[in-house]
Formats: C-alpha cells, sequence, structure tokens
C-alpha cells in the first residue's frame, strides 16, 4: 500500500477551537513516518491540475477560491480559509488522484492522508471544512483514463452530499454512504436514489444515532457488499472519515476501532479482487481514536478479509436501515 502525504497539510490553518484542526496534519506525518521506518513506500503529493478540478467543480467557484489564495476568508459557517489553504487544498486533491492512479495502474491500494477533505463540497460550493471534493476529483480523473466503472463509498458518519450530487445522474460511478441520519448535512435519506439513467446507483444507508458495530456489520453484509458485488467495479474510491467513532466529538454513533477495521477489511477484500483500492482522509475529531483507526485500516487493506466475527448486540438501527433501502432499492439490486 502507497501512503501519499505531506507536512504541508499542517499549513492549512482554521480559527482556534475548529475541529478540522493542524494537529489532524501532524497525526497523518507521525503515522507517515511510522509507516516508512517499517518499510511502506511513501509518495509526497503533487499539486492538482485547474482541468482536473474542472471535471467537477464550475469554473466560477474554481475562480472565487482562487482569488482568496493570500488571505484568510470565512466561506460559510463551517468553512474557512488561511492564506495558504487553496494552495494547501490544491495538494490535497492531488494527492487523491496519484493515489487513485497508482492503485489502479498497481491494482494495488494506496491511501491519501489529506485535508482540508472534501466529500461535502459541490460543484459550485464549499461546506463542511471542505474546499475540493478531493474523492470527486480522484474518481473523474481515474475515469478519463479508461476506468469505465467505478465506485465511491463513504464512510464518514456524515453524508457526502457533495459527492452524491456530481454523479447523482451518472450510471458510471456508483455512490454508497452510511451515515448517521438524520444529521448534518441534512441529505442522505433511502430515497435518494439518483436521477435519469443513475437511478439506483446512488445508495444512502441512514443509520439512526447510537448505531454500532453490530448494526454497520449488518448493513454492509446486507446492502454495501451485494451492491458492490452486483455492479462490479473496475475501481473502488473510499470517503474515509473516521468521526462515527464512539469517541468522535462531532456525533452520536458507537462504532469501535474493531468495527472500522471490519468495514474496511470488507472493502478492501472486494475492490483489490475487483481492480484496485484508493482510500481517502475526510472526518474524524478525536485524534487518539483516528490514529487507532488509521492503524487499524492500514492493517485491514494489507491483510484483512472482512469482520473477524460477528459483533455482539442485537443491529435494530441496522434492520431498519435495510428495510429502508430495500423499499428504496428494490428494483434496482437483489437485497
Amino acid at each position: 500500500m502507497l501512503l501519499v502525504a505531506s507536512p504541508r497539510f499542517e499549513e492549512h490553518v482554521t480559527p482556534p477551537g475548529h475541529p478540522e484542526r493542524m494537529e489532524r496534519a501532524q497525526l497523518f506525518n507521525a503515522l507517515a513516518a511510522g509507516w516508512v521506518k517499517q518499510g511502506g513506500p511513501r509518495a509526497e503529493p503533487r499539486s492538482v491540475r485547474r482541468e482536473e478540478l474542472a471535471r467537477v467543480h464550475d469554473a466560477a467557484y474554481l475562480d472565487h477560491l482562487a482569488a482568496t489564495a493570500g488571505r484568510a476568508v470565512m466561506l460559510d459557517p463551517d468553512t474557512y480559509t488561511s492564506p495558504e489553504s487553496i494552495e494547501i487544498a490544491a495538494l490535497a486533491a492531488g494527492a487523491t488522484v496519484q493515489a487513485a492512479e497508482h492503485a489502479v495502474q498497481h491494482r494495488g491500494a494506496s491511501f491519501a492522508l489529506v485535508r482540508p477533505p472534501g466529500h461535502h463540497a459541490e460543484r459550485d460550493k464549499a461546506m463542511g471544512f471542505c474546499l475540493y471534493n478531493n474523492a470527486a476529483v480522484a474518481a473523474a480523473a481515474v475515469r478519463s483514463q479508461g476506468i469505465a466503472r467505478l465506485a465511491i463509498v463513504d464512510i464518514d458518519v456524515h453524508h457526502g452530499n457533495g459527492t452524491q450530487w456530481m454523479f447523482y445522474g451518472d450510471r458510471s460511478v456508483l455512490y454508497i454512504s452510511t451515515h448517521q441520519y438524520p444529521f448534518y448535512p441534512g441529505t442522505g435519506a433511502a430515497d435518494e436514489i439518483g436521477t435519469g439513467e443513475g437511478k439506483g446507483f446512488t445508495v444512502n444507508v441512514p443509520l439512526e444515532a447510537g448505531a454500532g458495530d453490530a448494526d454497520y456489520h449488518v448493513v454492509y453484509s446486507g446492502i454495501v457488499t451485494p451492491v458492490l458485488e452486483q455492479f462490479a467495479p473496475q475501481f473502488v474510491i473510499v470517503s474515509a472519515g473516521y468521526d462515527a467513532h464512539e469517541l468522535d466529538p462531532l456525533a452520536s454513533m458507537r462504532v469501535t476501532t474493531d468495527g472500522y477495521y471490519g468495514i474496511v477489511a470488507t472493502l478492501s477484500s472486494i475492490a483489490r479482487r475487483l481492480g484496485g483500492l484508493a482510500l481517502v482522509t475526510e472526518g474524524g475529531y478525536h485524534l487518539g481514536a483516528m490514529k487507532d483507526c488509521l492503524e487499524a485500516s492500514f492493517t485491514a487493506v494489507q491483510s484483512g478479509n472482512g469482520w473477524p466475527s460477528r459483533p455482539p448486540g442485537t443491529p435494530v438501527r441496522g434492520d431498519r436501515a435495510i428495510a429502508a433501502v430495500r423499499a428504496a432499492q428494490g428494483q434496482y439490486w437483489r437485497l
């Protein structure tokens, strides 16, 4: 597995007390250093090119962001830039493209440890701490290079509204999201399934607050895995948010580090068999939990075959989520 990481991600500075803080990048740097010490490969990111961004973002929006370079700007009540942020966001998107291209070329795995995150960024709008939509930019890049059918699986606790809308009418990109619902940003209901030719290719799995490992296990077994197997993507991108962890301060889920291991191991097993896997960091705001989850994910990508065992507990929330998805998606997938 290739890590794409850089100390420069510390240079995106948010206001004091903001959860998406530079300490997250310091954690990424420490993990990358440990990875290299153990003999793992690591690459410095390149900056994304404007034409790569323009596949998913409007030109006027790119111009608007470029005009904030060198200044500290509030883009929305949650989303801020510092003087270096546009340059650093371009590195985050470029790192994700680089990771995806490497994984496609080698039919292997890669992980981009980046900030700012990306999955809330829409075609023409920054929001939810996100400037460029890193996963969507990478998906469009590898599709332009010959990948005809790919999946984006979003494991962040918040629904990836930006990624969803960018591919909402596109049957060549399957978007699957497991997330707390109702919750920020207000999207992600089970009946948001796509439009036109894209109907059925957006699969939202809304989980009630308090969902834990047992709930995630059943929705991955009952929804995510069968949909991926039927779609058979040539490549998988994972928006790897770790804020569904039980210690995370921004949400109300109860996923453990072992649960995240099971999630990533399941996706890795499927993706690497079908073609390749690239992961990119999204949320995760308890530093200790995120460190543990990232280390578990590294192990899961390299050697995991899925959940080691069925988690204890009764998956009431997971069962309700499965029922909602089956009602919305039954005509498109065998569930």
